[in-house]
Protein backbone atom coordinates (compact mmCIF):
# COMPACT_ATOMS: atom_id res chain seq x y z
CA UNK A 1 0.00 0.00 0.00
CA UNK A 2 1.12 3.13 -1.09
CA UNK A 3 1.41 5.78 1.86
CA UNK A 4 1.18 9.42 0.93
CA UNK A 5 3.14 11.78 3.26
CA UNK A 6 0.92 14.30 5.08
CA UNK A 7 1.29 18.24 4.57
CA UNK A 8 1.32 20.08 8.19
CA UNK A 9 -1.39 22.03 6.53
CA UNK A 10 -3.26 19.24 6.49
CA UNK A 11 -3.50 18.20 10.15
CA UNK A 12 -6.06 19.82 12.35
CA UNK A 13 -5.26 21.88 14.84
CA UNK A 14 -6.86 22.89 17.71
CA UNK A 15 -7.99 25.79 19.90
CA UNK A 16 -7.39 26.43 23.10
CA UNK A 17 -10.30 26.25 25.02
CA UNK A 18 -8.65 28.09 27.97
CA UNK A 19 -7.51 30.96 25.95
CA UNK A 20 -10.73 31.22 24.31
CA UNK A 21 -12.51 31.60 27.44
CA UNK A 22 -9.70 34.43 28.39
CA UNK A 23 -10.64 35.96 25.13
CA UNK A 24 -14.46 35.93 25.73
CA UNK A 25 -14.29 36.85 29.82
CA UNK A 26 -11.88 39.87 28.85
CA UNK A 27 -14.45 41.05 25.76
CA UNK A 28 -17.35 40.95 28.43
CA UNK A 29 -15.22 42.91 31.21
CA UNK A 30 -13.79 45.45 28.46
CA UNK A 31 -10.00 44.54 30.52
CA UNK A 32 -8.11 42.20 31.51
CA UNK A 33 -7.58 43.47 35.52
CA UNK A 34 -11.28 42.65 35.78
CA UNK A 35 -11.18 39.49 33.71
CA UNK A 36 -8.14 38.27 35.60
CA UNK A 37 -10.64 38.62 38.75
CA UNK A 38 -13.61 36.95 37.39
CA UNK A 39 -11.59 33.83 36.35
CA UNK A 40 -9.20 33.89 39.56
CA UNK A 41 -5.92 34.00 37.44
CA UNK A 42 -3.41 37.13 37.23
CA UNK A 43 -3.48 39.50 34.97
CA UNK A 44 -0.05 38.22 33.41
CA UNK A 45 -2.09 34.67 32.82
CA UNK A 46 -4.85 36.38 31.50
CA UNK A 47 -2.44 38.14 28.77
CA UNK A 48 -0.33 35.44 27.80
CA UNK A 49 -3.37 33.11 26.89
CA UNK A 50 -4.56 35.81 24.79
CA UNK A 51 -1.44 36.81 23.04
CA UNK A 52 -1.20 32.80 22.43
CA UNK A 53 -4.68 32.60 20.99
CA UNK A 54 -3.63 35.47 18.47
CA UNK A 55 -0.36 33.92 17.87
CA UNK A 56 -2.23 30.84 16.93
CA UNK A 57 -4.29 32.12 14.44
CA UNK A 58 -2.02 34.86 13.56
CA UNK A 59 -4.78 38.07 14.10
CA UNK A 60 -4.95 40.56 16.32
CA UNK A 61 -8.31 40.69 18.72
CA UNK A 62 -8.28 43.40 20.16
CA UNK A 63 -7.51 47.38 19.66
CA UNK A 64 -5.03 48.41 22.68
CA UNK A 65 -5.13 52.08 22.35
CA UNK A 66 -7.72 53.03 25.02
CA UNK A 67 -8.31 52.07 28.65
CA UNK A 68 -11.27 49.76 27.66
CA UNK A 69 -10.02 47.45 25.43
CA UNK A 70 -12.41 47.10 22.23
CA UNK A 71 -12.45 43.97 19.85
CA UNK A 72 -11.03 44.63 16.54
CA UNK A 73 -12.80 43.27 13.23
CA UNK A 74 -11.19 39.78 13.55
CA UNK A 75 -12.32 39.70 17.48
CA UNK A 76 -15.86 40.50 16.59
CA UNK A 77 -15.91 37.38 14.31
CA UNK A 78 -14.16 34.92 16.34
CA UNK A 79 -16.17 35.99 19.77
CA UNK A 80 -19.50 34.23 18.10
CA UNK A 81 -17.73 30.94 17.22
CA UNK A 82 -15.63 30.97 20.99
CA UNK A 83 -19.32 31.45 22.68
CA UNK A 84 -20.93 28.43 21.11
CA UNK A 85 -17.75 26.38 21.48
CA UNK A 86 -17.32 27.20 25.62
CA UNK A 87 -20.95 26.57 25.48
CA UNK A 88 -20.96 23.41 23.72
CA UNK A 89 -17.79 22.79 26.17
CA UNK A 90 -20.18 23.37 29.37
CA UNK A 91 -23.05 21.30 28.33
CA UNK A 92 -21.10 18.24 27.84
CA UNK A 93 -19.59 18.61 31.12
CA UNK A 94 -22.53 19.22 32.97
CA UNK A 95 -23.87 16.49 31.30
CA UNK A 96 -21.90 14.06 31.70
CA UNK A 97 -19.85 14.77 34.64
CA UNK A 98 -21.04 14.38 38.20
CA UNK A 99 -19.25 17.55 39.43
CA UNK A 100 -22.69 19.94 37.85
CA UNK A 101 -24.60 20.66 41.11
CA UNK A 102 -28.10 19.02 41.32
CA UNK A 103 -30.72 20.43 43.19
CA UNK A 104 -32.06 24.66 43.10
CA UNK A 105 -30.55 27.56 43.78
CA UNK A 106 -33.25 30.37 45.31
CA UNK A 107 -32.37 33.82 43.56
CA UNK A 108 -34.47 37.32 44.72
CA UNK A 109 -34.15 39.90 42.35
CA UNK A 110 -35.91 43.50 43.06
CA UNK A 111 -39.19 43.73 39.95
CA UNK A 112 -37.09 46.75 38.52
CA UNK A 113 -34.07 45.06 37.35
CA UNK A 114 -35.07 41.57 36.29
CA UNK A 115 -35.13 43.30 32.52
CA UNK A 116 -33.65 42.94 30.30
CA UNK A 117 -30.77 40.57 32.00
CA UNK A 118 -31.97 38.10 34.58
CA UNK A 119 -34.15 35.73 31.07
CA UNK A 120 -30.78 35.86 29.58
CA UNK A 121 -28.90 34.84 32.46
CA UNK A 122 -31.26 32.11 33.32
CA UNK A 123 -31.30 30.72 29.41
CA UNK A 124 -27.54 30.36 29.99
CA UNK A 125 -27.30 29.01 33.44
CA UNK A 126 -30.33 26.12 32.24
CA UNK A 127 -28.20 25.63 28.96
CA UNK A 128 -25.01 24.75 30.78
CA UNK A 129 -26.58 22.90 34.11
CA UNK A 130 -29.28 21.20 32.67
CA UNK A 131 -30.00 19.43 36.10
CA UNK A 132 -30.28 22.94 38.67
CA UNK A 133 -33.29 24.20 38.95
CA UNK A 134 -32.84 27.86 39.62
CA UNK A 135 -36.16 29.47 41.80
CA UNK A 136 -36.63 33.22 40.97
CA UNK A 137 -38.36 35.54 43.65
CA UNK A 138 -39.26 39.31 42.48
CA UNK A 139 -39.55 40.79 45.39
CA UNK A 140 -38.90 44.38 46.95
CA UNK A 141 -35.14 44.98 48.34
CA UNK A 142 -35.87 45.00 51.98
CA UNK A 143 -38.05 41.91 51.81
CA UNK A 144 -35.65 39.96 50.14
CA UNK A 145 -33.53 40.84 53.07
CA UNK A 146 -35.40 39.63 55.29
CA UNK A 147 -35.69 35.97 53.42
CA UNK A 148 -31.66 35.81 53.34
CA UNK A 149 -31.23 36.79 56.86
CA UNK A 150 -34.13 33.77 57.60
CA UNK A 151 -32.40 31.22 55.35
CA UNK A 152 -35.29 31.52 52.71
CA UNK A 153 -32.41 32.53 49.72
CA UNK A 154 -29.24 31.45 48.51
CA UNK A 155 -28.59 34.78 46.39
CA UNK A 156 -30.04 38.22 46.18
CA UNK A 157 -29.91 41.53 44.04
CA UNK A 158 -30.34 44.80 45.74
CA UNK A 159 -30.84 48.23 44.90
CA UNK A 160 -30.15 50.35 47.60
CA UNK A 161 -27.99 53.48 48.38
CA UNK A 162 -25.22 51.30 50.14
CA UNK A 163 -24.88 48.17 51.06
CA UNK A 164 -24.99 46.26 54.42
CA UNK A 165 -22.50 44.10 55.92
CA UNK A 166 -21.71 41.44 53.50
CA UNK A 167 -23.27 42.72 50.45
CA UNK A 168 -21.29 43.63 47.10
CA UNK A 169 -21.56 46.60 44.93
CA UNK A 170 -21.72 45.41 41.33
CA UNK A 171 -22.44 48.46 39.67
CA UNK A 172 -23.89 52.16 40.32
CA UNK A 173 -26.40 53.10 37.85
CA UNK A 174 -28.55 56.69 37.42
CA UNK A 175 -31.68 56.34 38.75
CA UNK A 176 -34.46 58.05 36.38
CA UNK A 177 -37.89 59.40 35.36
CA UNK A 178 -39.85 56.94 33.39
CA UNK A 179 -43.41 57.25 31.91
CA UNK A 180 -45.09 55.90 28.70
CA UNK A 181 -42.55 56.13 25.06
CA UNK A 182 -44.17 59.78 23.23
CA UNK A 183 -46.08 60.47 26.88
CA UNK A 184 -46.94 63.87 28.52
CA UNK A 185 -47.69 62.86 31.62
CA UNK A 186 -44.73 64.38 32.95
CA UNK A 187 -45.64 67.92 31.91
CA UNK A 188 -49.11 67.88 34.02
CA UNK A 189 -48.88 69.46 37.45
CA UNK A 190 -49.30 67.95 40.28
CA UNK A 191 -47.28 65.14 38.88
CA UNK A 192 -48.78 61.98 39.06
CA UNK A 193 -46.75 59.08 40.15
CA UNK A 194 -47.32 55.21 40.29
CA UNK A 195 -44.97 53.15 42.50
CA UNK A 196 -45.45 50.45 44.88
CA UNK A 197 -46.01 50.80 48.49
CA UNK A 198 -42.49 49.18 49.68
CA UNK A 199 -40.34 50.58 46.42
CA UNK A 200 -36.69 51.88 47.42
CA UNK A 201 -37.23 54.36 44.41
CA UNK A 202 -40.54 55.86 46.03
CA UNK A 203 -39.04 57.77 48.93
CA UNK A 204 -35.99 59.56 46.73
CA UNK A 205 -38.77 60.33 43.72
CA UNK A 206 -40.79 62.21 46.61
CA UNK A 207 -38.03 63.70 48.22
CA UNK A 208 -36.24 65.26 45.22
CA UNK A 209 -40.01 66.65 44.39
CA UNK A 210 -40.44 68.35 47.37
CA UNK A 211 -37.11 69.61 47.28
CA UNK A 212 -37.91 71.18 43.86
CA UNK A 213 -41.41 72.66 44.97
CA UNK A 214 -43.27 70.16 42.32
CA UNK A 215 -46.44 69.37 43.56
CA UNK A 216 -47.81 65.56 43.01
CA UNK A 217 -49.88 63.33 43.71
CA UNK A 218 -49.91 59.53 43.77
CA UNK A 219 -51.76 57.50 41.26
CA UNK A 220 -51.18 54.26 42.84
CA UNK A 221 -51.68 52.71 46.41
CA UNK A 222 -50.40 48.93 46.60
CA UNK A 223 -47.94 46.04 45.72
CA UNK A 224 -48.74 45.25 42.64
CA UNK A 225 -45.51 46.01 40.02
CA UNK A 226 -48.16 44.59 37.26
CA UNK A 227 -50.45 47.71 38.55
CA UNK A 228 -47.48 50.18 38.22
CA UNK A 229 -46.30 48.98 34.86
CA UNK A 230 -49.70 49.15 33.19
CA UNK A 231 -50.25 52.77 34.46
CA UNK A 232 -47.30 54.01 33.09
CA UNK A 233 -47.57 52.40 29.75
CA UNK A 234 -51.35 54.03 29.09
CA UNK A 235 -49.30 57.10 29.85
CA UNK A 236 -51.28 58.08 33.33
CA UNK A 237 -48.19 58.53 35.78
CA UNK A 238 -44.44 58.26 35.89
CA UNK A 239 -42.16 56.26 37.87
CA UNK A 240 -38.49 55.89 38.56
CA UNK A 241 -36.23 53.57 37.28
CA UNK A 242 -32.42 52.62 37.04
CA UNK A 243 -31.32 53.33 33.41
CA UNK A 244 -31.66 50.91 30.51
CA UNK A 245 -33.42 48.73 33.01
CA UNK A 246 -37.08 48.67 32.43
CA UNK A 247 -39.95 46.94 30.41
CA UNK A 248 -41.39 47.24 27.11
CA UNK A 249 -43.73 49.85 27.51
CA UNK A 250 -41.68 52.14 29.31
CA UNK A 251 -39.29 54.29 28.26
CA UNK A 252 -37.02 57.50 30.07
CA UNK A 253 -38.47 60.61 30.14
CA UNK A 254 -36.73 63.15 27.70
CA UNK A 255 -34.15 65.44 28.72
CA UNK A 256 -34.14 68.37 29.48
CA UNK A 257 -37.76 68.57 31.44
CA UNK A 258 -38.78 70.03 34.05
CA UNK A 259 -38.21 67.38 36.82
CA UNK A 260 -35.26 66.85 39.04
CA UNK A 261 -32.67 64.65 38.80
CA UNK A 262 -32.74 62.05 41.37
CA UNK A 263 -28.53 60.21 41.40
CA UNK A 264 -27.57 57.24 41.57
CA UNK A 265 -28.56 53.63 43.49
CA UNK A 266 -26.21 50.92 43.49
CA UNK A 267 -26.90 47.53 42.50
CA UNK A 268 -25.51 44.93 45.18
CA UNK A 269 -25.29 41.07 45.60
CA UNK A 270 -25.86 39.52 48.55
CA UNK A 271 -24.81 35.52 49.07
CA UNK A 272 -25.99 33.72 52.33
CA UNK A 273 -23.09 31.08 52.00
CA UNK A 274 -25.53 28.17 51.61
CA UNK A 275 -24.71 26.91 48.58
CA UNK A 276 -20.96 26.21 47.47
CA UNK A 277 -19.29 25.18 44.24
CA UNK A 278 -18.15 26.30 40.53
CA UNK A 279 -22.02 26.65 39.88
CA UNK A 280 -22.92 29.28 42.09
CA UNK A 281 -19.60 31.15 41.19
CA UNK A 282 -20.92 31.41 37.69
CA UNK A 283 -23.58 32.65 38.83
CA UNK A 284 -22.59 35.12 40.53
CA UNK A 285 -19.91 36.05 37.96
CA UNK A 286 -22.68 36.69 35.13
CA UNK A 287 -24.78 38.67 37.34
CA UNK A 288 -21.33 40.80 38.11
CA UNK A 289 -20.60 40.97 34.27
CA UNK A 290 -24.47 41.69 33.66
CA UNK A 291 -24.75 44.59 35.77
CA UNK A 292 -21.42 46.51 35.51
CA UNK A 293 -22.29 46.29 31.62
Amino acid sequence: MVGYPIKECDVPRNLDLTALRAFVVTADAGGVTRAAALLNLTQSAVSMQIKRLEEALARPFFYRTSRRLTLTPEGEQLIAYARRMLSLNDEVLARLTDTALVGELRLGVPHDIVYPVIPEILKRMAQHYPRLRINLTSSFTVLMKEALAKGEMDLILTTEGAPDAGGEVLAEHDLVWVGAPGGTVWQNRPLRLGFEEACKFRPIALDALDRAGIPWEMGFTGRSNQAVQAMIAADLALTARLRGMYSEGCAEVPDPCDLPPLGQVKVCLYDAGLQKGPVVEDLKQQLRLAYAS
